[in-house]
């Protein structure tokens, strides 16, 4: 479904013989403990994983490093959060450096629990993503809009304004992957339908191959989050425009690889 053959692709890193790259995210949130995610992590460890899916685990900042050594080696490791500061008197943040130094290699920037709880703006998601980048890690850049936007069909005009504050502020797509996360989806056991979120995916890859060019709009990896679980991963993964999830509880389950192996169906 996600086929790109016949076009010159830039972005190659997130190609692989001519298709993107499956990548399932978990985002524990500011859940576990040590006790319960080693537990977690050691049932995961023989599952039967899939060659052409990335996997990456948005683990809490004190368990980075732990769940770097916990984890199976072919999943990959992320900050929910970094700052965009290299050091200082940022009292209660982290820097691209310090997720670094703890074994990640990925960062969520602008979940939609940021940009609500947090107030994070569109300018300090993008701005994030900059450093982020420039500094080494891998982005999952978060967009997506609340029941009240979706209500006065204002769905693009939000995503659009996201998508335009990374794009003004990065200037490679390579390391970027889009999470397009409806709010009212997420954790509230409503689910976009398969047709909803193929619609908005479209949309964003259409924004990207207009605003900034045709390769990027092919390469990039725009996911699906908001309740994803092994009930109803296989139908979503089946839209040709989603490449993968960004899972939050549903990633602290041991039958998360269900939801992993979703491209296999």
């Amino acid at each position: 479904a996600r086929s790109t053959q016949g076009h010159s692709l830039t972005e190659t890193s997130t190609i692989m013989s001519g298709v993107r790259k499956f990548l399932v995210g978990g985002n524990w949130k500011m859940n576990g403990s040590m006790e319960s995610l080693k537990t977690l992590l050691a049932s995961w460890k023989g599952a039967d994983i899939p060659s052409n899916v990335d996997v990456v685990i948005g683990a809490p900042s004190p368990y980075l490093q732990f769940t770097r050594t916990e984890m199976r080696d072919d999943f990959h490791v992320a900050a929910q959060n970094c700052y965009f500061e290299s050091s200082g008197a940022y009292t209660g943040e982290i820097s691209p450096d310090m997720v670094k130094d703890c074994g990640a290699t990925w960062v969520i920037i602008g979940h939609s629990e940021r940009r609500q709880i947090f107030k994070e703006t569109n300018e300090e998601v993008g701005k994030k993503t900059q450093f982020c980048l420039k500094n080494g890690l891998s982005v999952i850049a978060c967009v997506g809009e609340t029941l009240e936007e979706r209500e006065a069909n204002k769905t693009m005009d939000v995503v659009n304004a996201q998508m335009k504050a990374i794009a003004d502020a990065i200037d490679s797509w390579d390391n970027v992957v889009i999470a397009y996360e409806p709010v009212w989806a997420i954790g509230t056991g409503v689910v976009a339908t398969p047709a909803q979120a193929q619609d908005v995916h479209a949309q964003i890859r259409a924004w990207l191959s207009t605003t900034v060019s045709k390769e990027v709009g092919l390469a990039t990896r725009i996911l699906y989050g908001g309740s994803v679980k092994p009930s109803n991963c296989d139908d979503l993964a089946k839209c040709e425009d989603i490449d993968g999830f960004l899972v939050g509880g549903a990633s602290l389950k041991e039958d998360f690889p269900v939801v992993i192996k979703s491209i296999a169906q």
